[in-house]
């Protein structure tokens, strides 16, 4: 054989052993445990805070009457839905008409005297007063005209005040909602003041949350309030407007009243229960990782993973103890024990151990 046939069977086996090398790393590659690796991070910090509350409504109203009587007629029954100003009950009304009869006909008989004295007053003057009527006369007559004229406003007023009372006998509705409930009933004799019925104004909705005191500073524009009805249905969380605070806490539970708008995604009712997500900004930064990066221990211990470059898509990975603080979304606060830029386990770190090999498994979460 040749040297040059030596040389070519040499390079031959060469090359034999160096891809039955990568295909062995490749094969020990594949064996590796397969994570996912997230960056810790320096971000703004937020705050969270899990409230529950109800849906209120800007009016609800216990109607009653101004005027004792008789109920005669009830239009209405609870859950019936009604128009402002369309009418809800009626109290029997027989004498209250009658008086403003009487009323009517006591003003038209003023009316008249005034007509009298008037034209009294007129002849009067066009005869002369000193000439051929005595001007005692003439200024007597201007006095009964007065009269008159105060008399008919008198009673005016009065057929105007009656008129008011026998209106009283019909209770209308002082805005559209929903009948709640019904108090009384035909035939029944209600006093003043007495609850007839309970009306609920079901569109103008707002929900109401006590929240703990110490977010009471961070509640700015930048606040988010995501809600959700708490009816036991699946349903989508929908962002509410924050549309009051009231800057007054509960010296017992600590907390203050946050006022939203009801998102129109969902329906509402006055009464039901309502949980939400409030998420305010604390105007500080901090180090965050992902909350599946956390391995907790029974003696209260909480580690990550640290992962370390160790070669080609292979990392090293090594516990570390740290401290958190609060959290928001699916990020943790990091106090102490990491520093930005490093990569932990975010997936996969179950059964993993000191000093162990580890590859990706697929691209790196947040």
């Amino acid at each position: 054989m040749t040297a040059i046939s030596v040389g070519r069977a040499h390079r031959g086996i060469r090359l034999g052993l160096a891809l039955a090398w990568l295909q062995c790393a490749a094969v020990m590659a594949q064996d590796l445990p397969g994570v996912q690796l997230a960056e810790v991070v320096t971000e703004p910090v937020r705050a969270e805070a899990d409230l529950n509350g109800s849906v209120m409504s800007l009016r609800s109203a216990r109607l009653s009457p101004s005027v004792a009587g008789l109920v005669a007629r009830v239009g209405v029954d609870a859950g019936d839905r009604v128009e402002a100003g369309e009418l809800l009950m009626e109290l029997d009304s027989e004498l209250a008409e009658l008086a403003l009869a009487s009323a009517r006909a006591e003003t038209r008989e003023a009316g008249a005297r005034l007509e009298d004295a008037r034209r009294r007053l007129a002849e009067a003057r066009s005869v002369g007063a000193g000439r051929n009527i005595a001007a005692s006369e003439v200024r007597s007559r201007e006095n009964a005209v007065a009269t008159a004229e105060a008399a008919l406003a008198r009673l005016q007023a009065a057929e105007r005040s009656q008129a008011a009372l026998l209106e009283r006998h019909r209770i209308t509705a002082p805005f559209a909602g929903v009948v709640s409930a019904r108090l009384s009933d035909v035939g029944e004799w209600v006093a003043l003041g007495d609850e007839l019925l309970e009306l609920v104004d079901t569109d103008s909705l707002r929900l109401d949350f006590q929240v703990p005191q110490g977010y009471y500073p961070w509640l700015n524009k930048n606040a988010r309030l995501l809600v959700t009805s708490a009816t036991g249905e699946p349903t989508a969380q929908a962002e509410a407007a924050i549309e009051q605070t009231v800057p007054v806490t509960d010296s017992q539970s600590r907390t203050f009243l946050l006022r939203a708008l009801a998102p129109e995604a969902q329906r509402w009712l006055p009464g039901m229960a309502v949980q939400a997500r409030l998420r305010v900004e604390t105007g500080e930064q901090g180090l965050t990782v992902p909350r599946d990066a956390l391995n907790r221990y029974p003696d209260g211990r909480i580690t990550v993973w640290i992962a370390e470059p160790s070669g080609d898509q292979r990392f090293k990975v090594r516990e570390k103890r740290i401290r958190i603080g609060g959290g928001f979304g699916q990020r943790v606060v990091v106090q102490e024990g990491l520093e930005a830029g490093q990569r932990v386990v975010s997936r996969g770190n179950e059964s993993l151990r000191e000093g162990l090999e580890v590859r990706l498994s697929r691209r790196e979460a947040r």
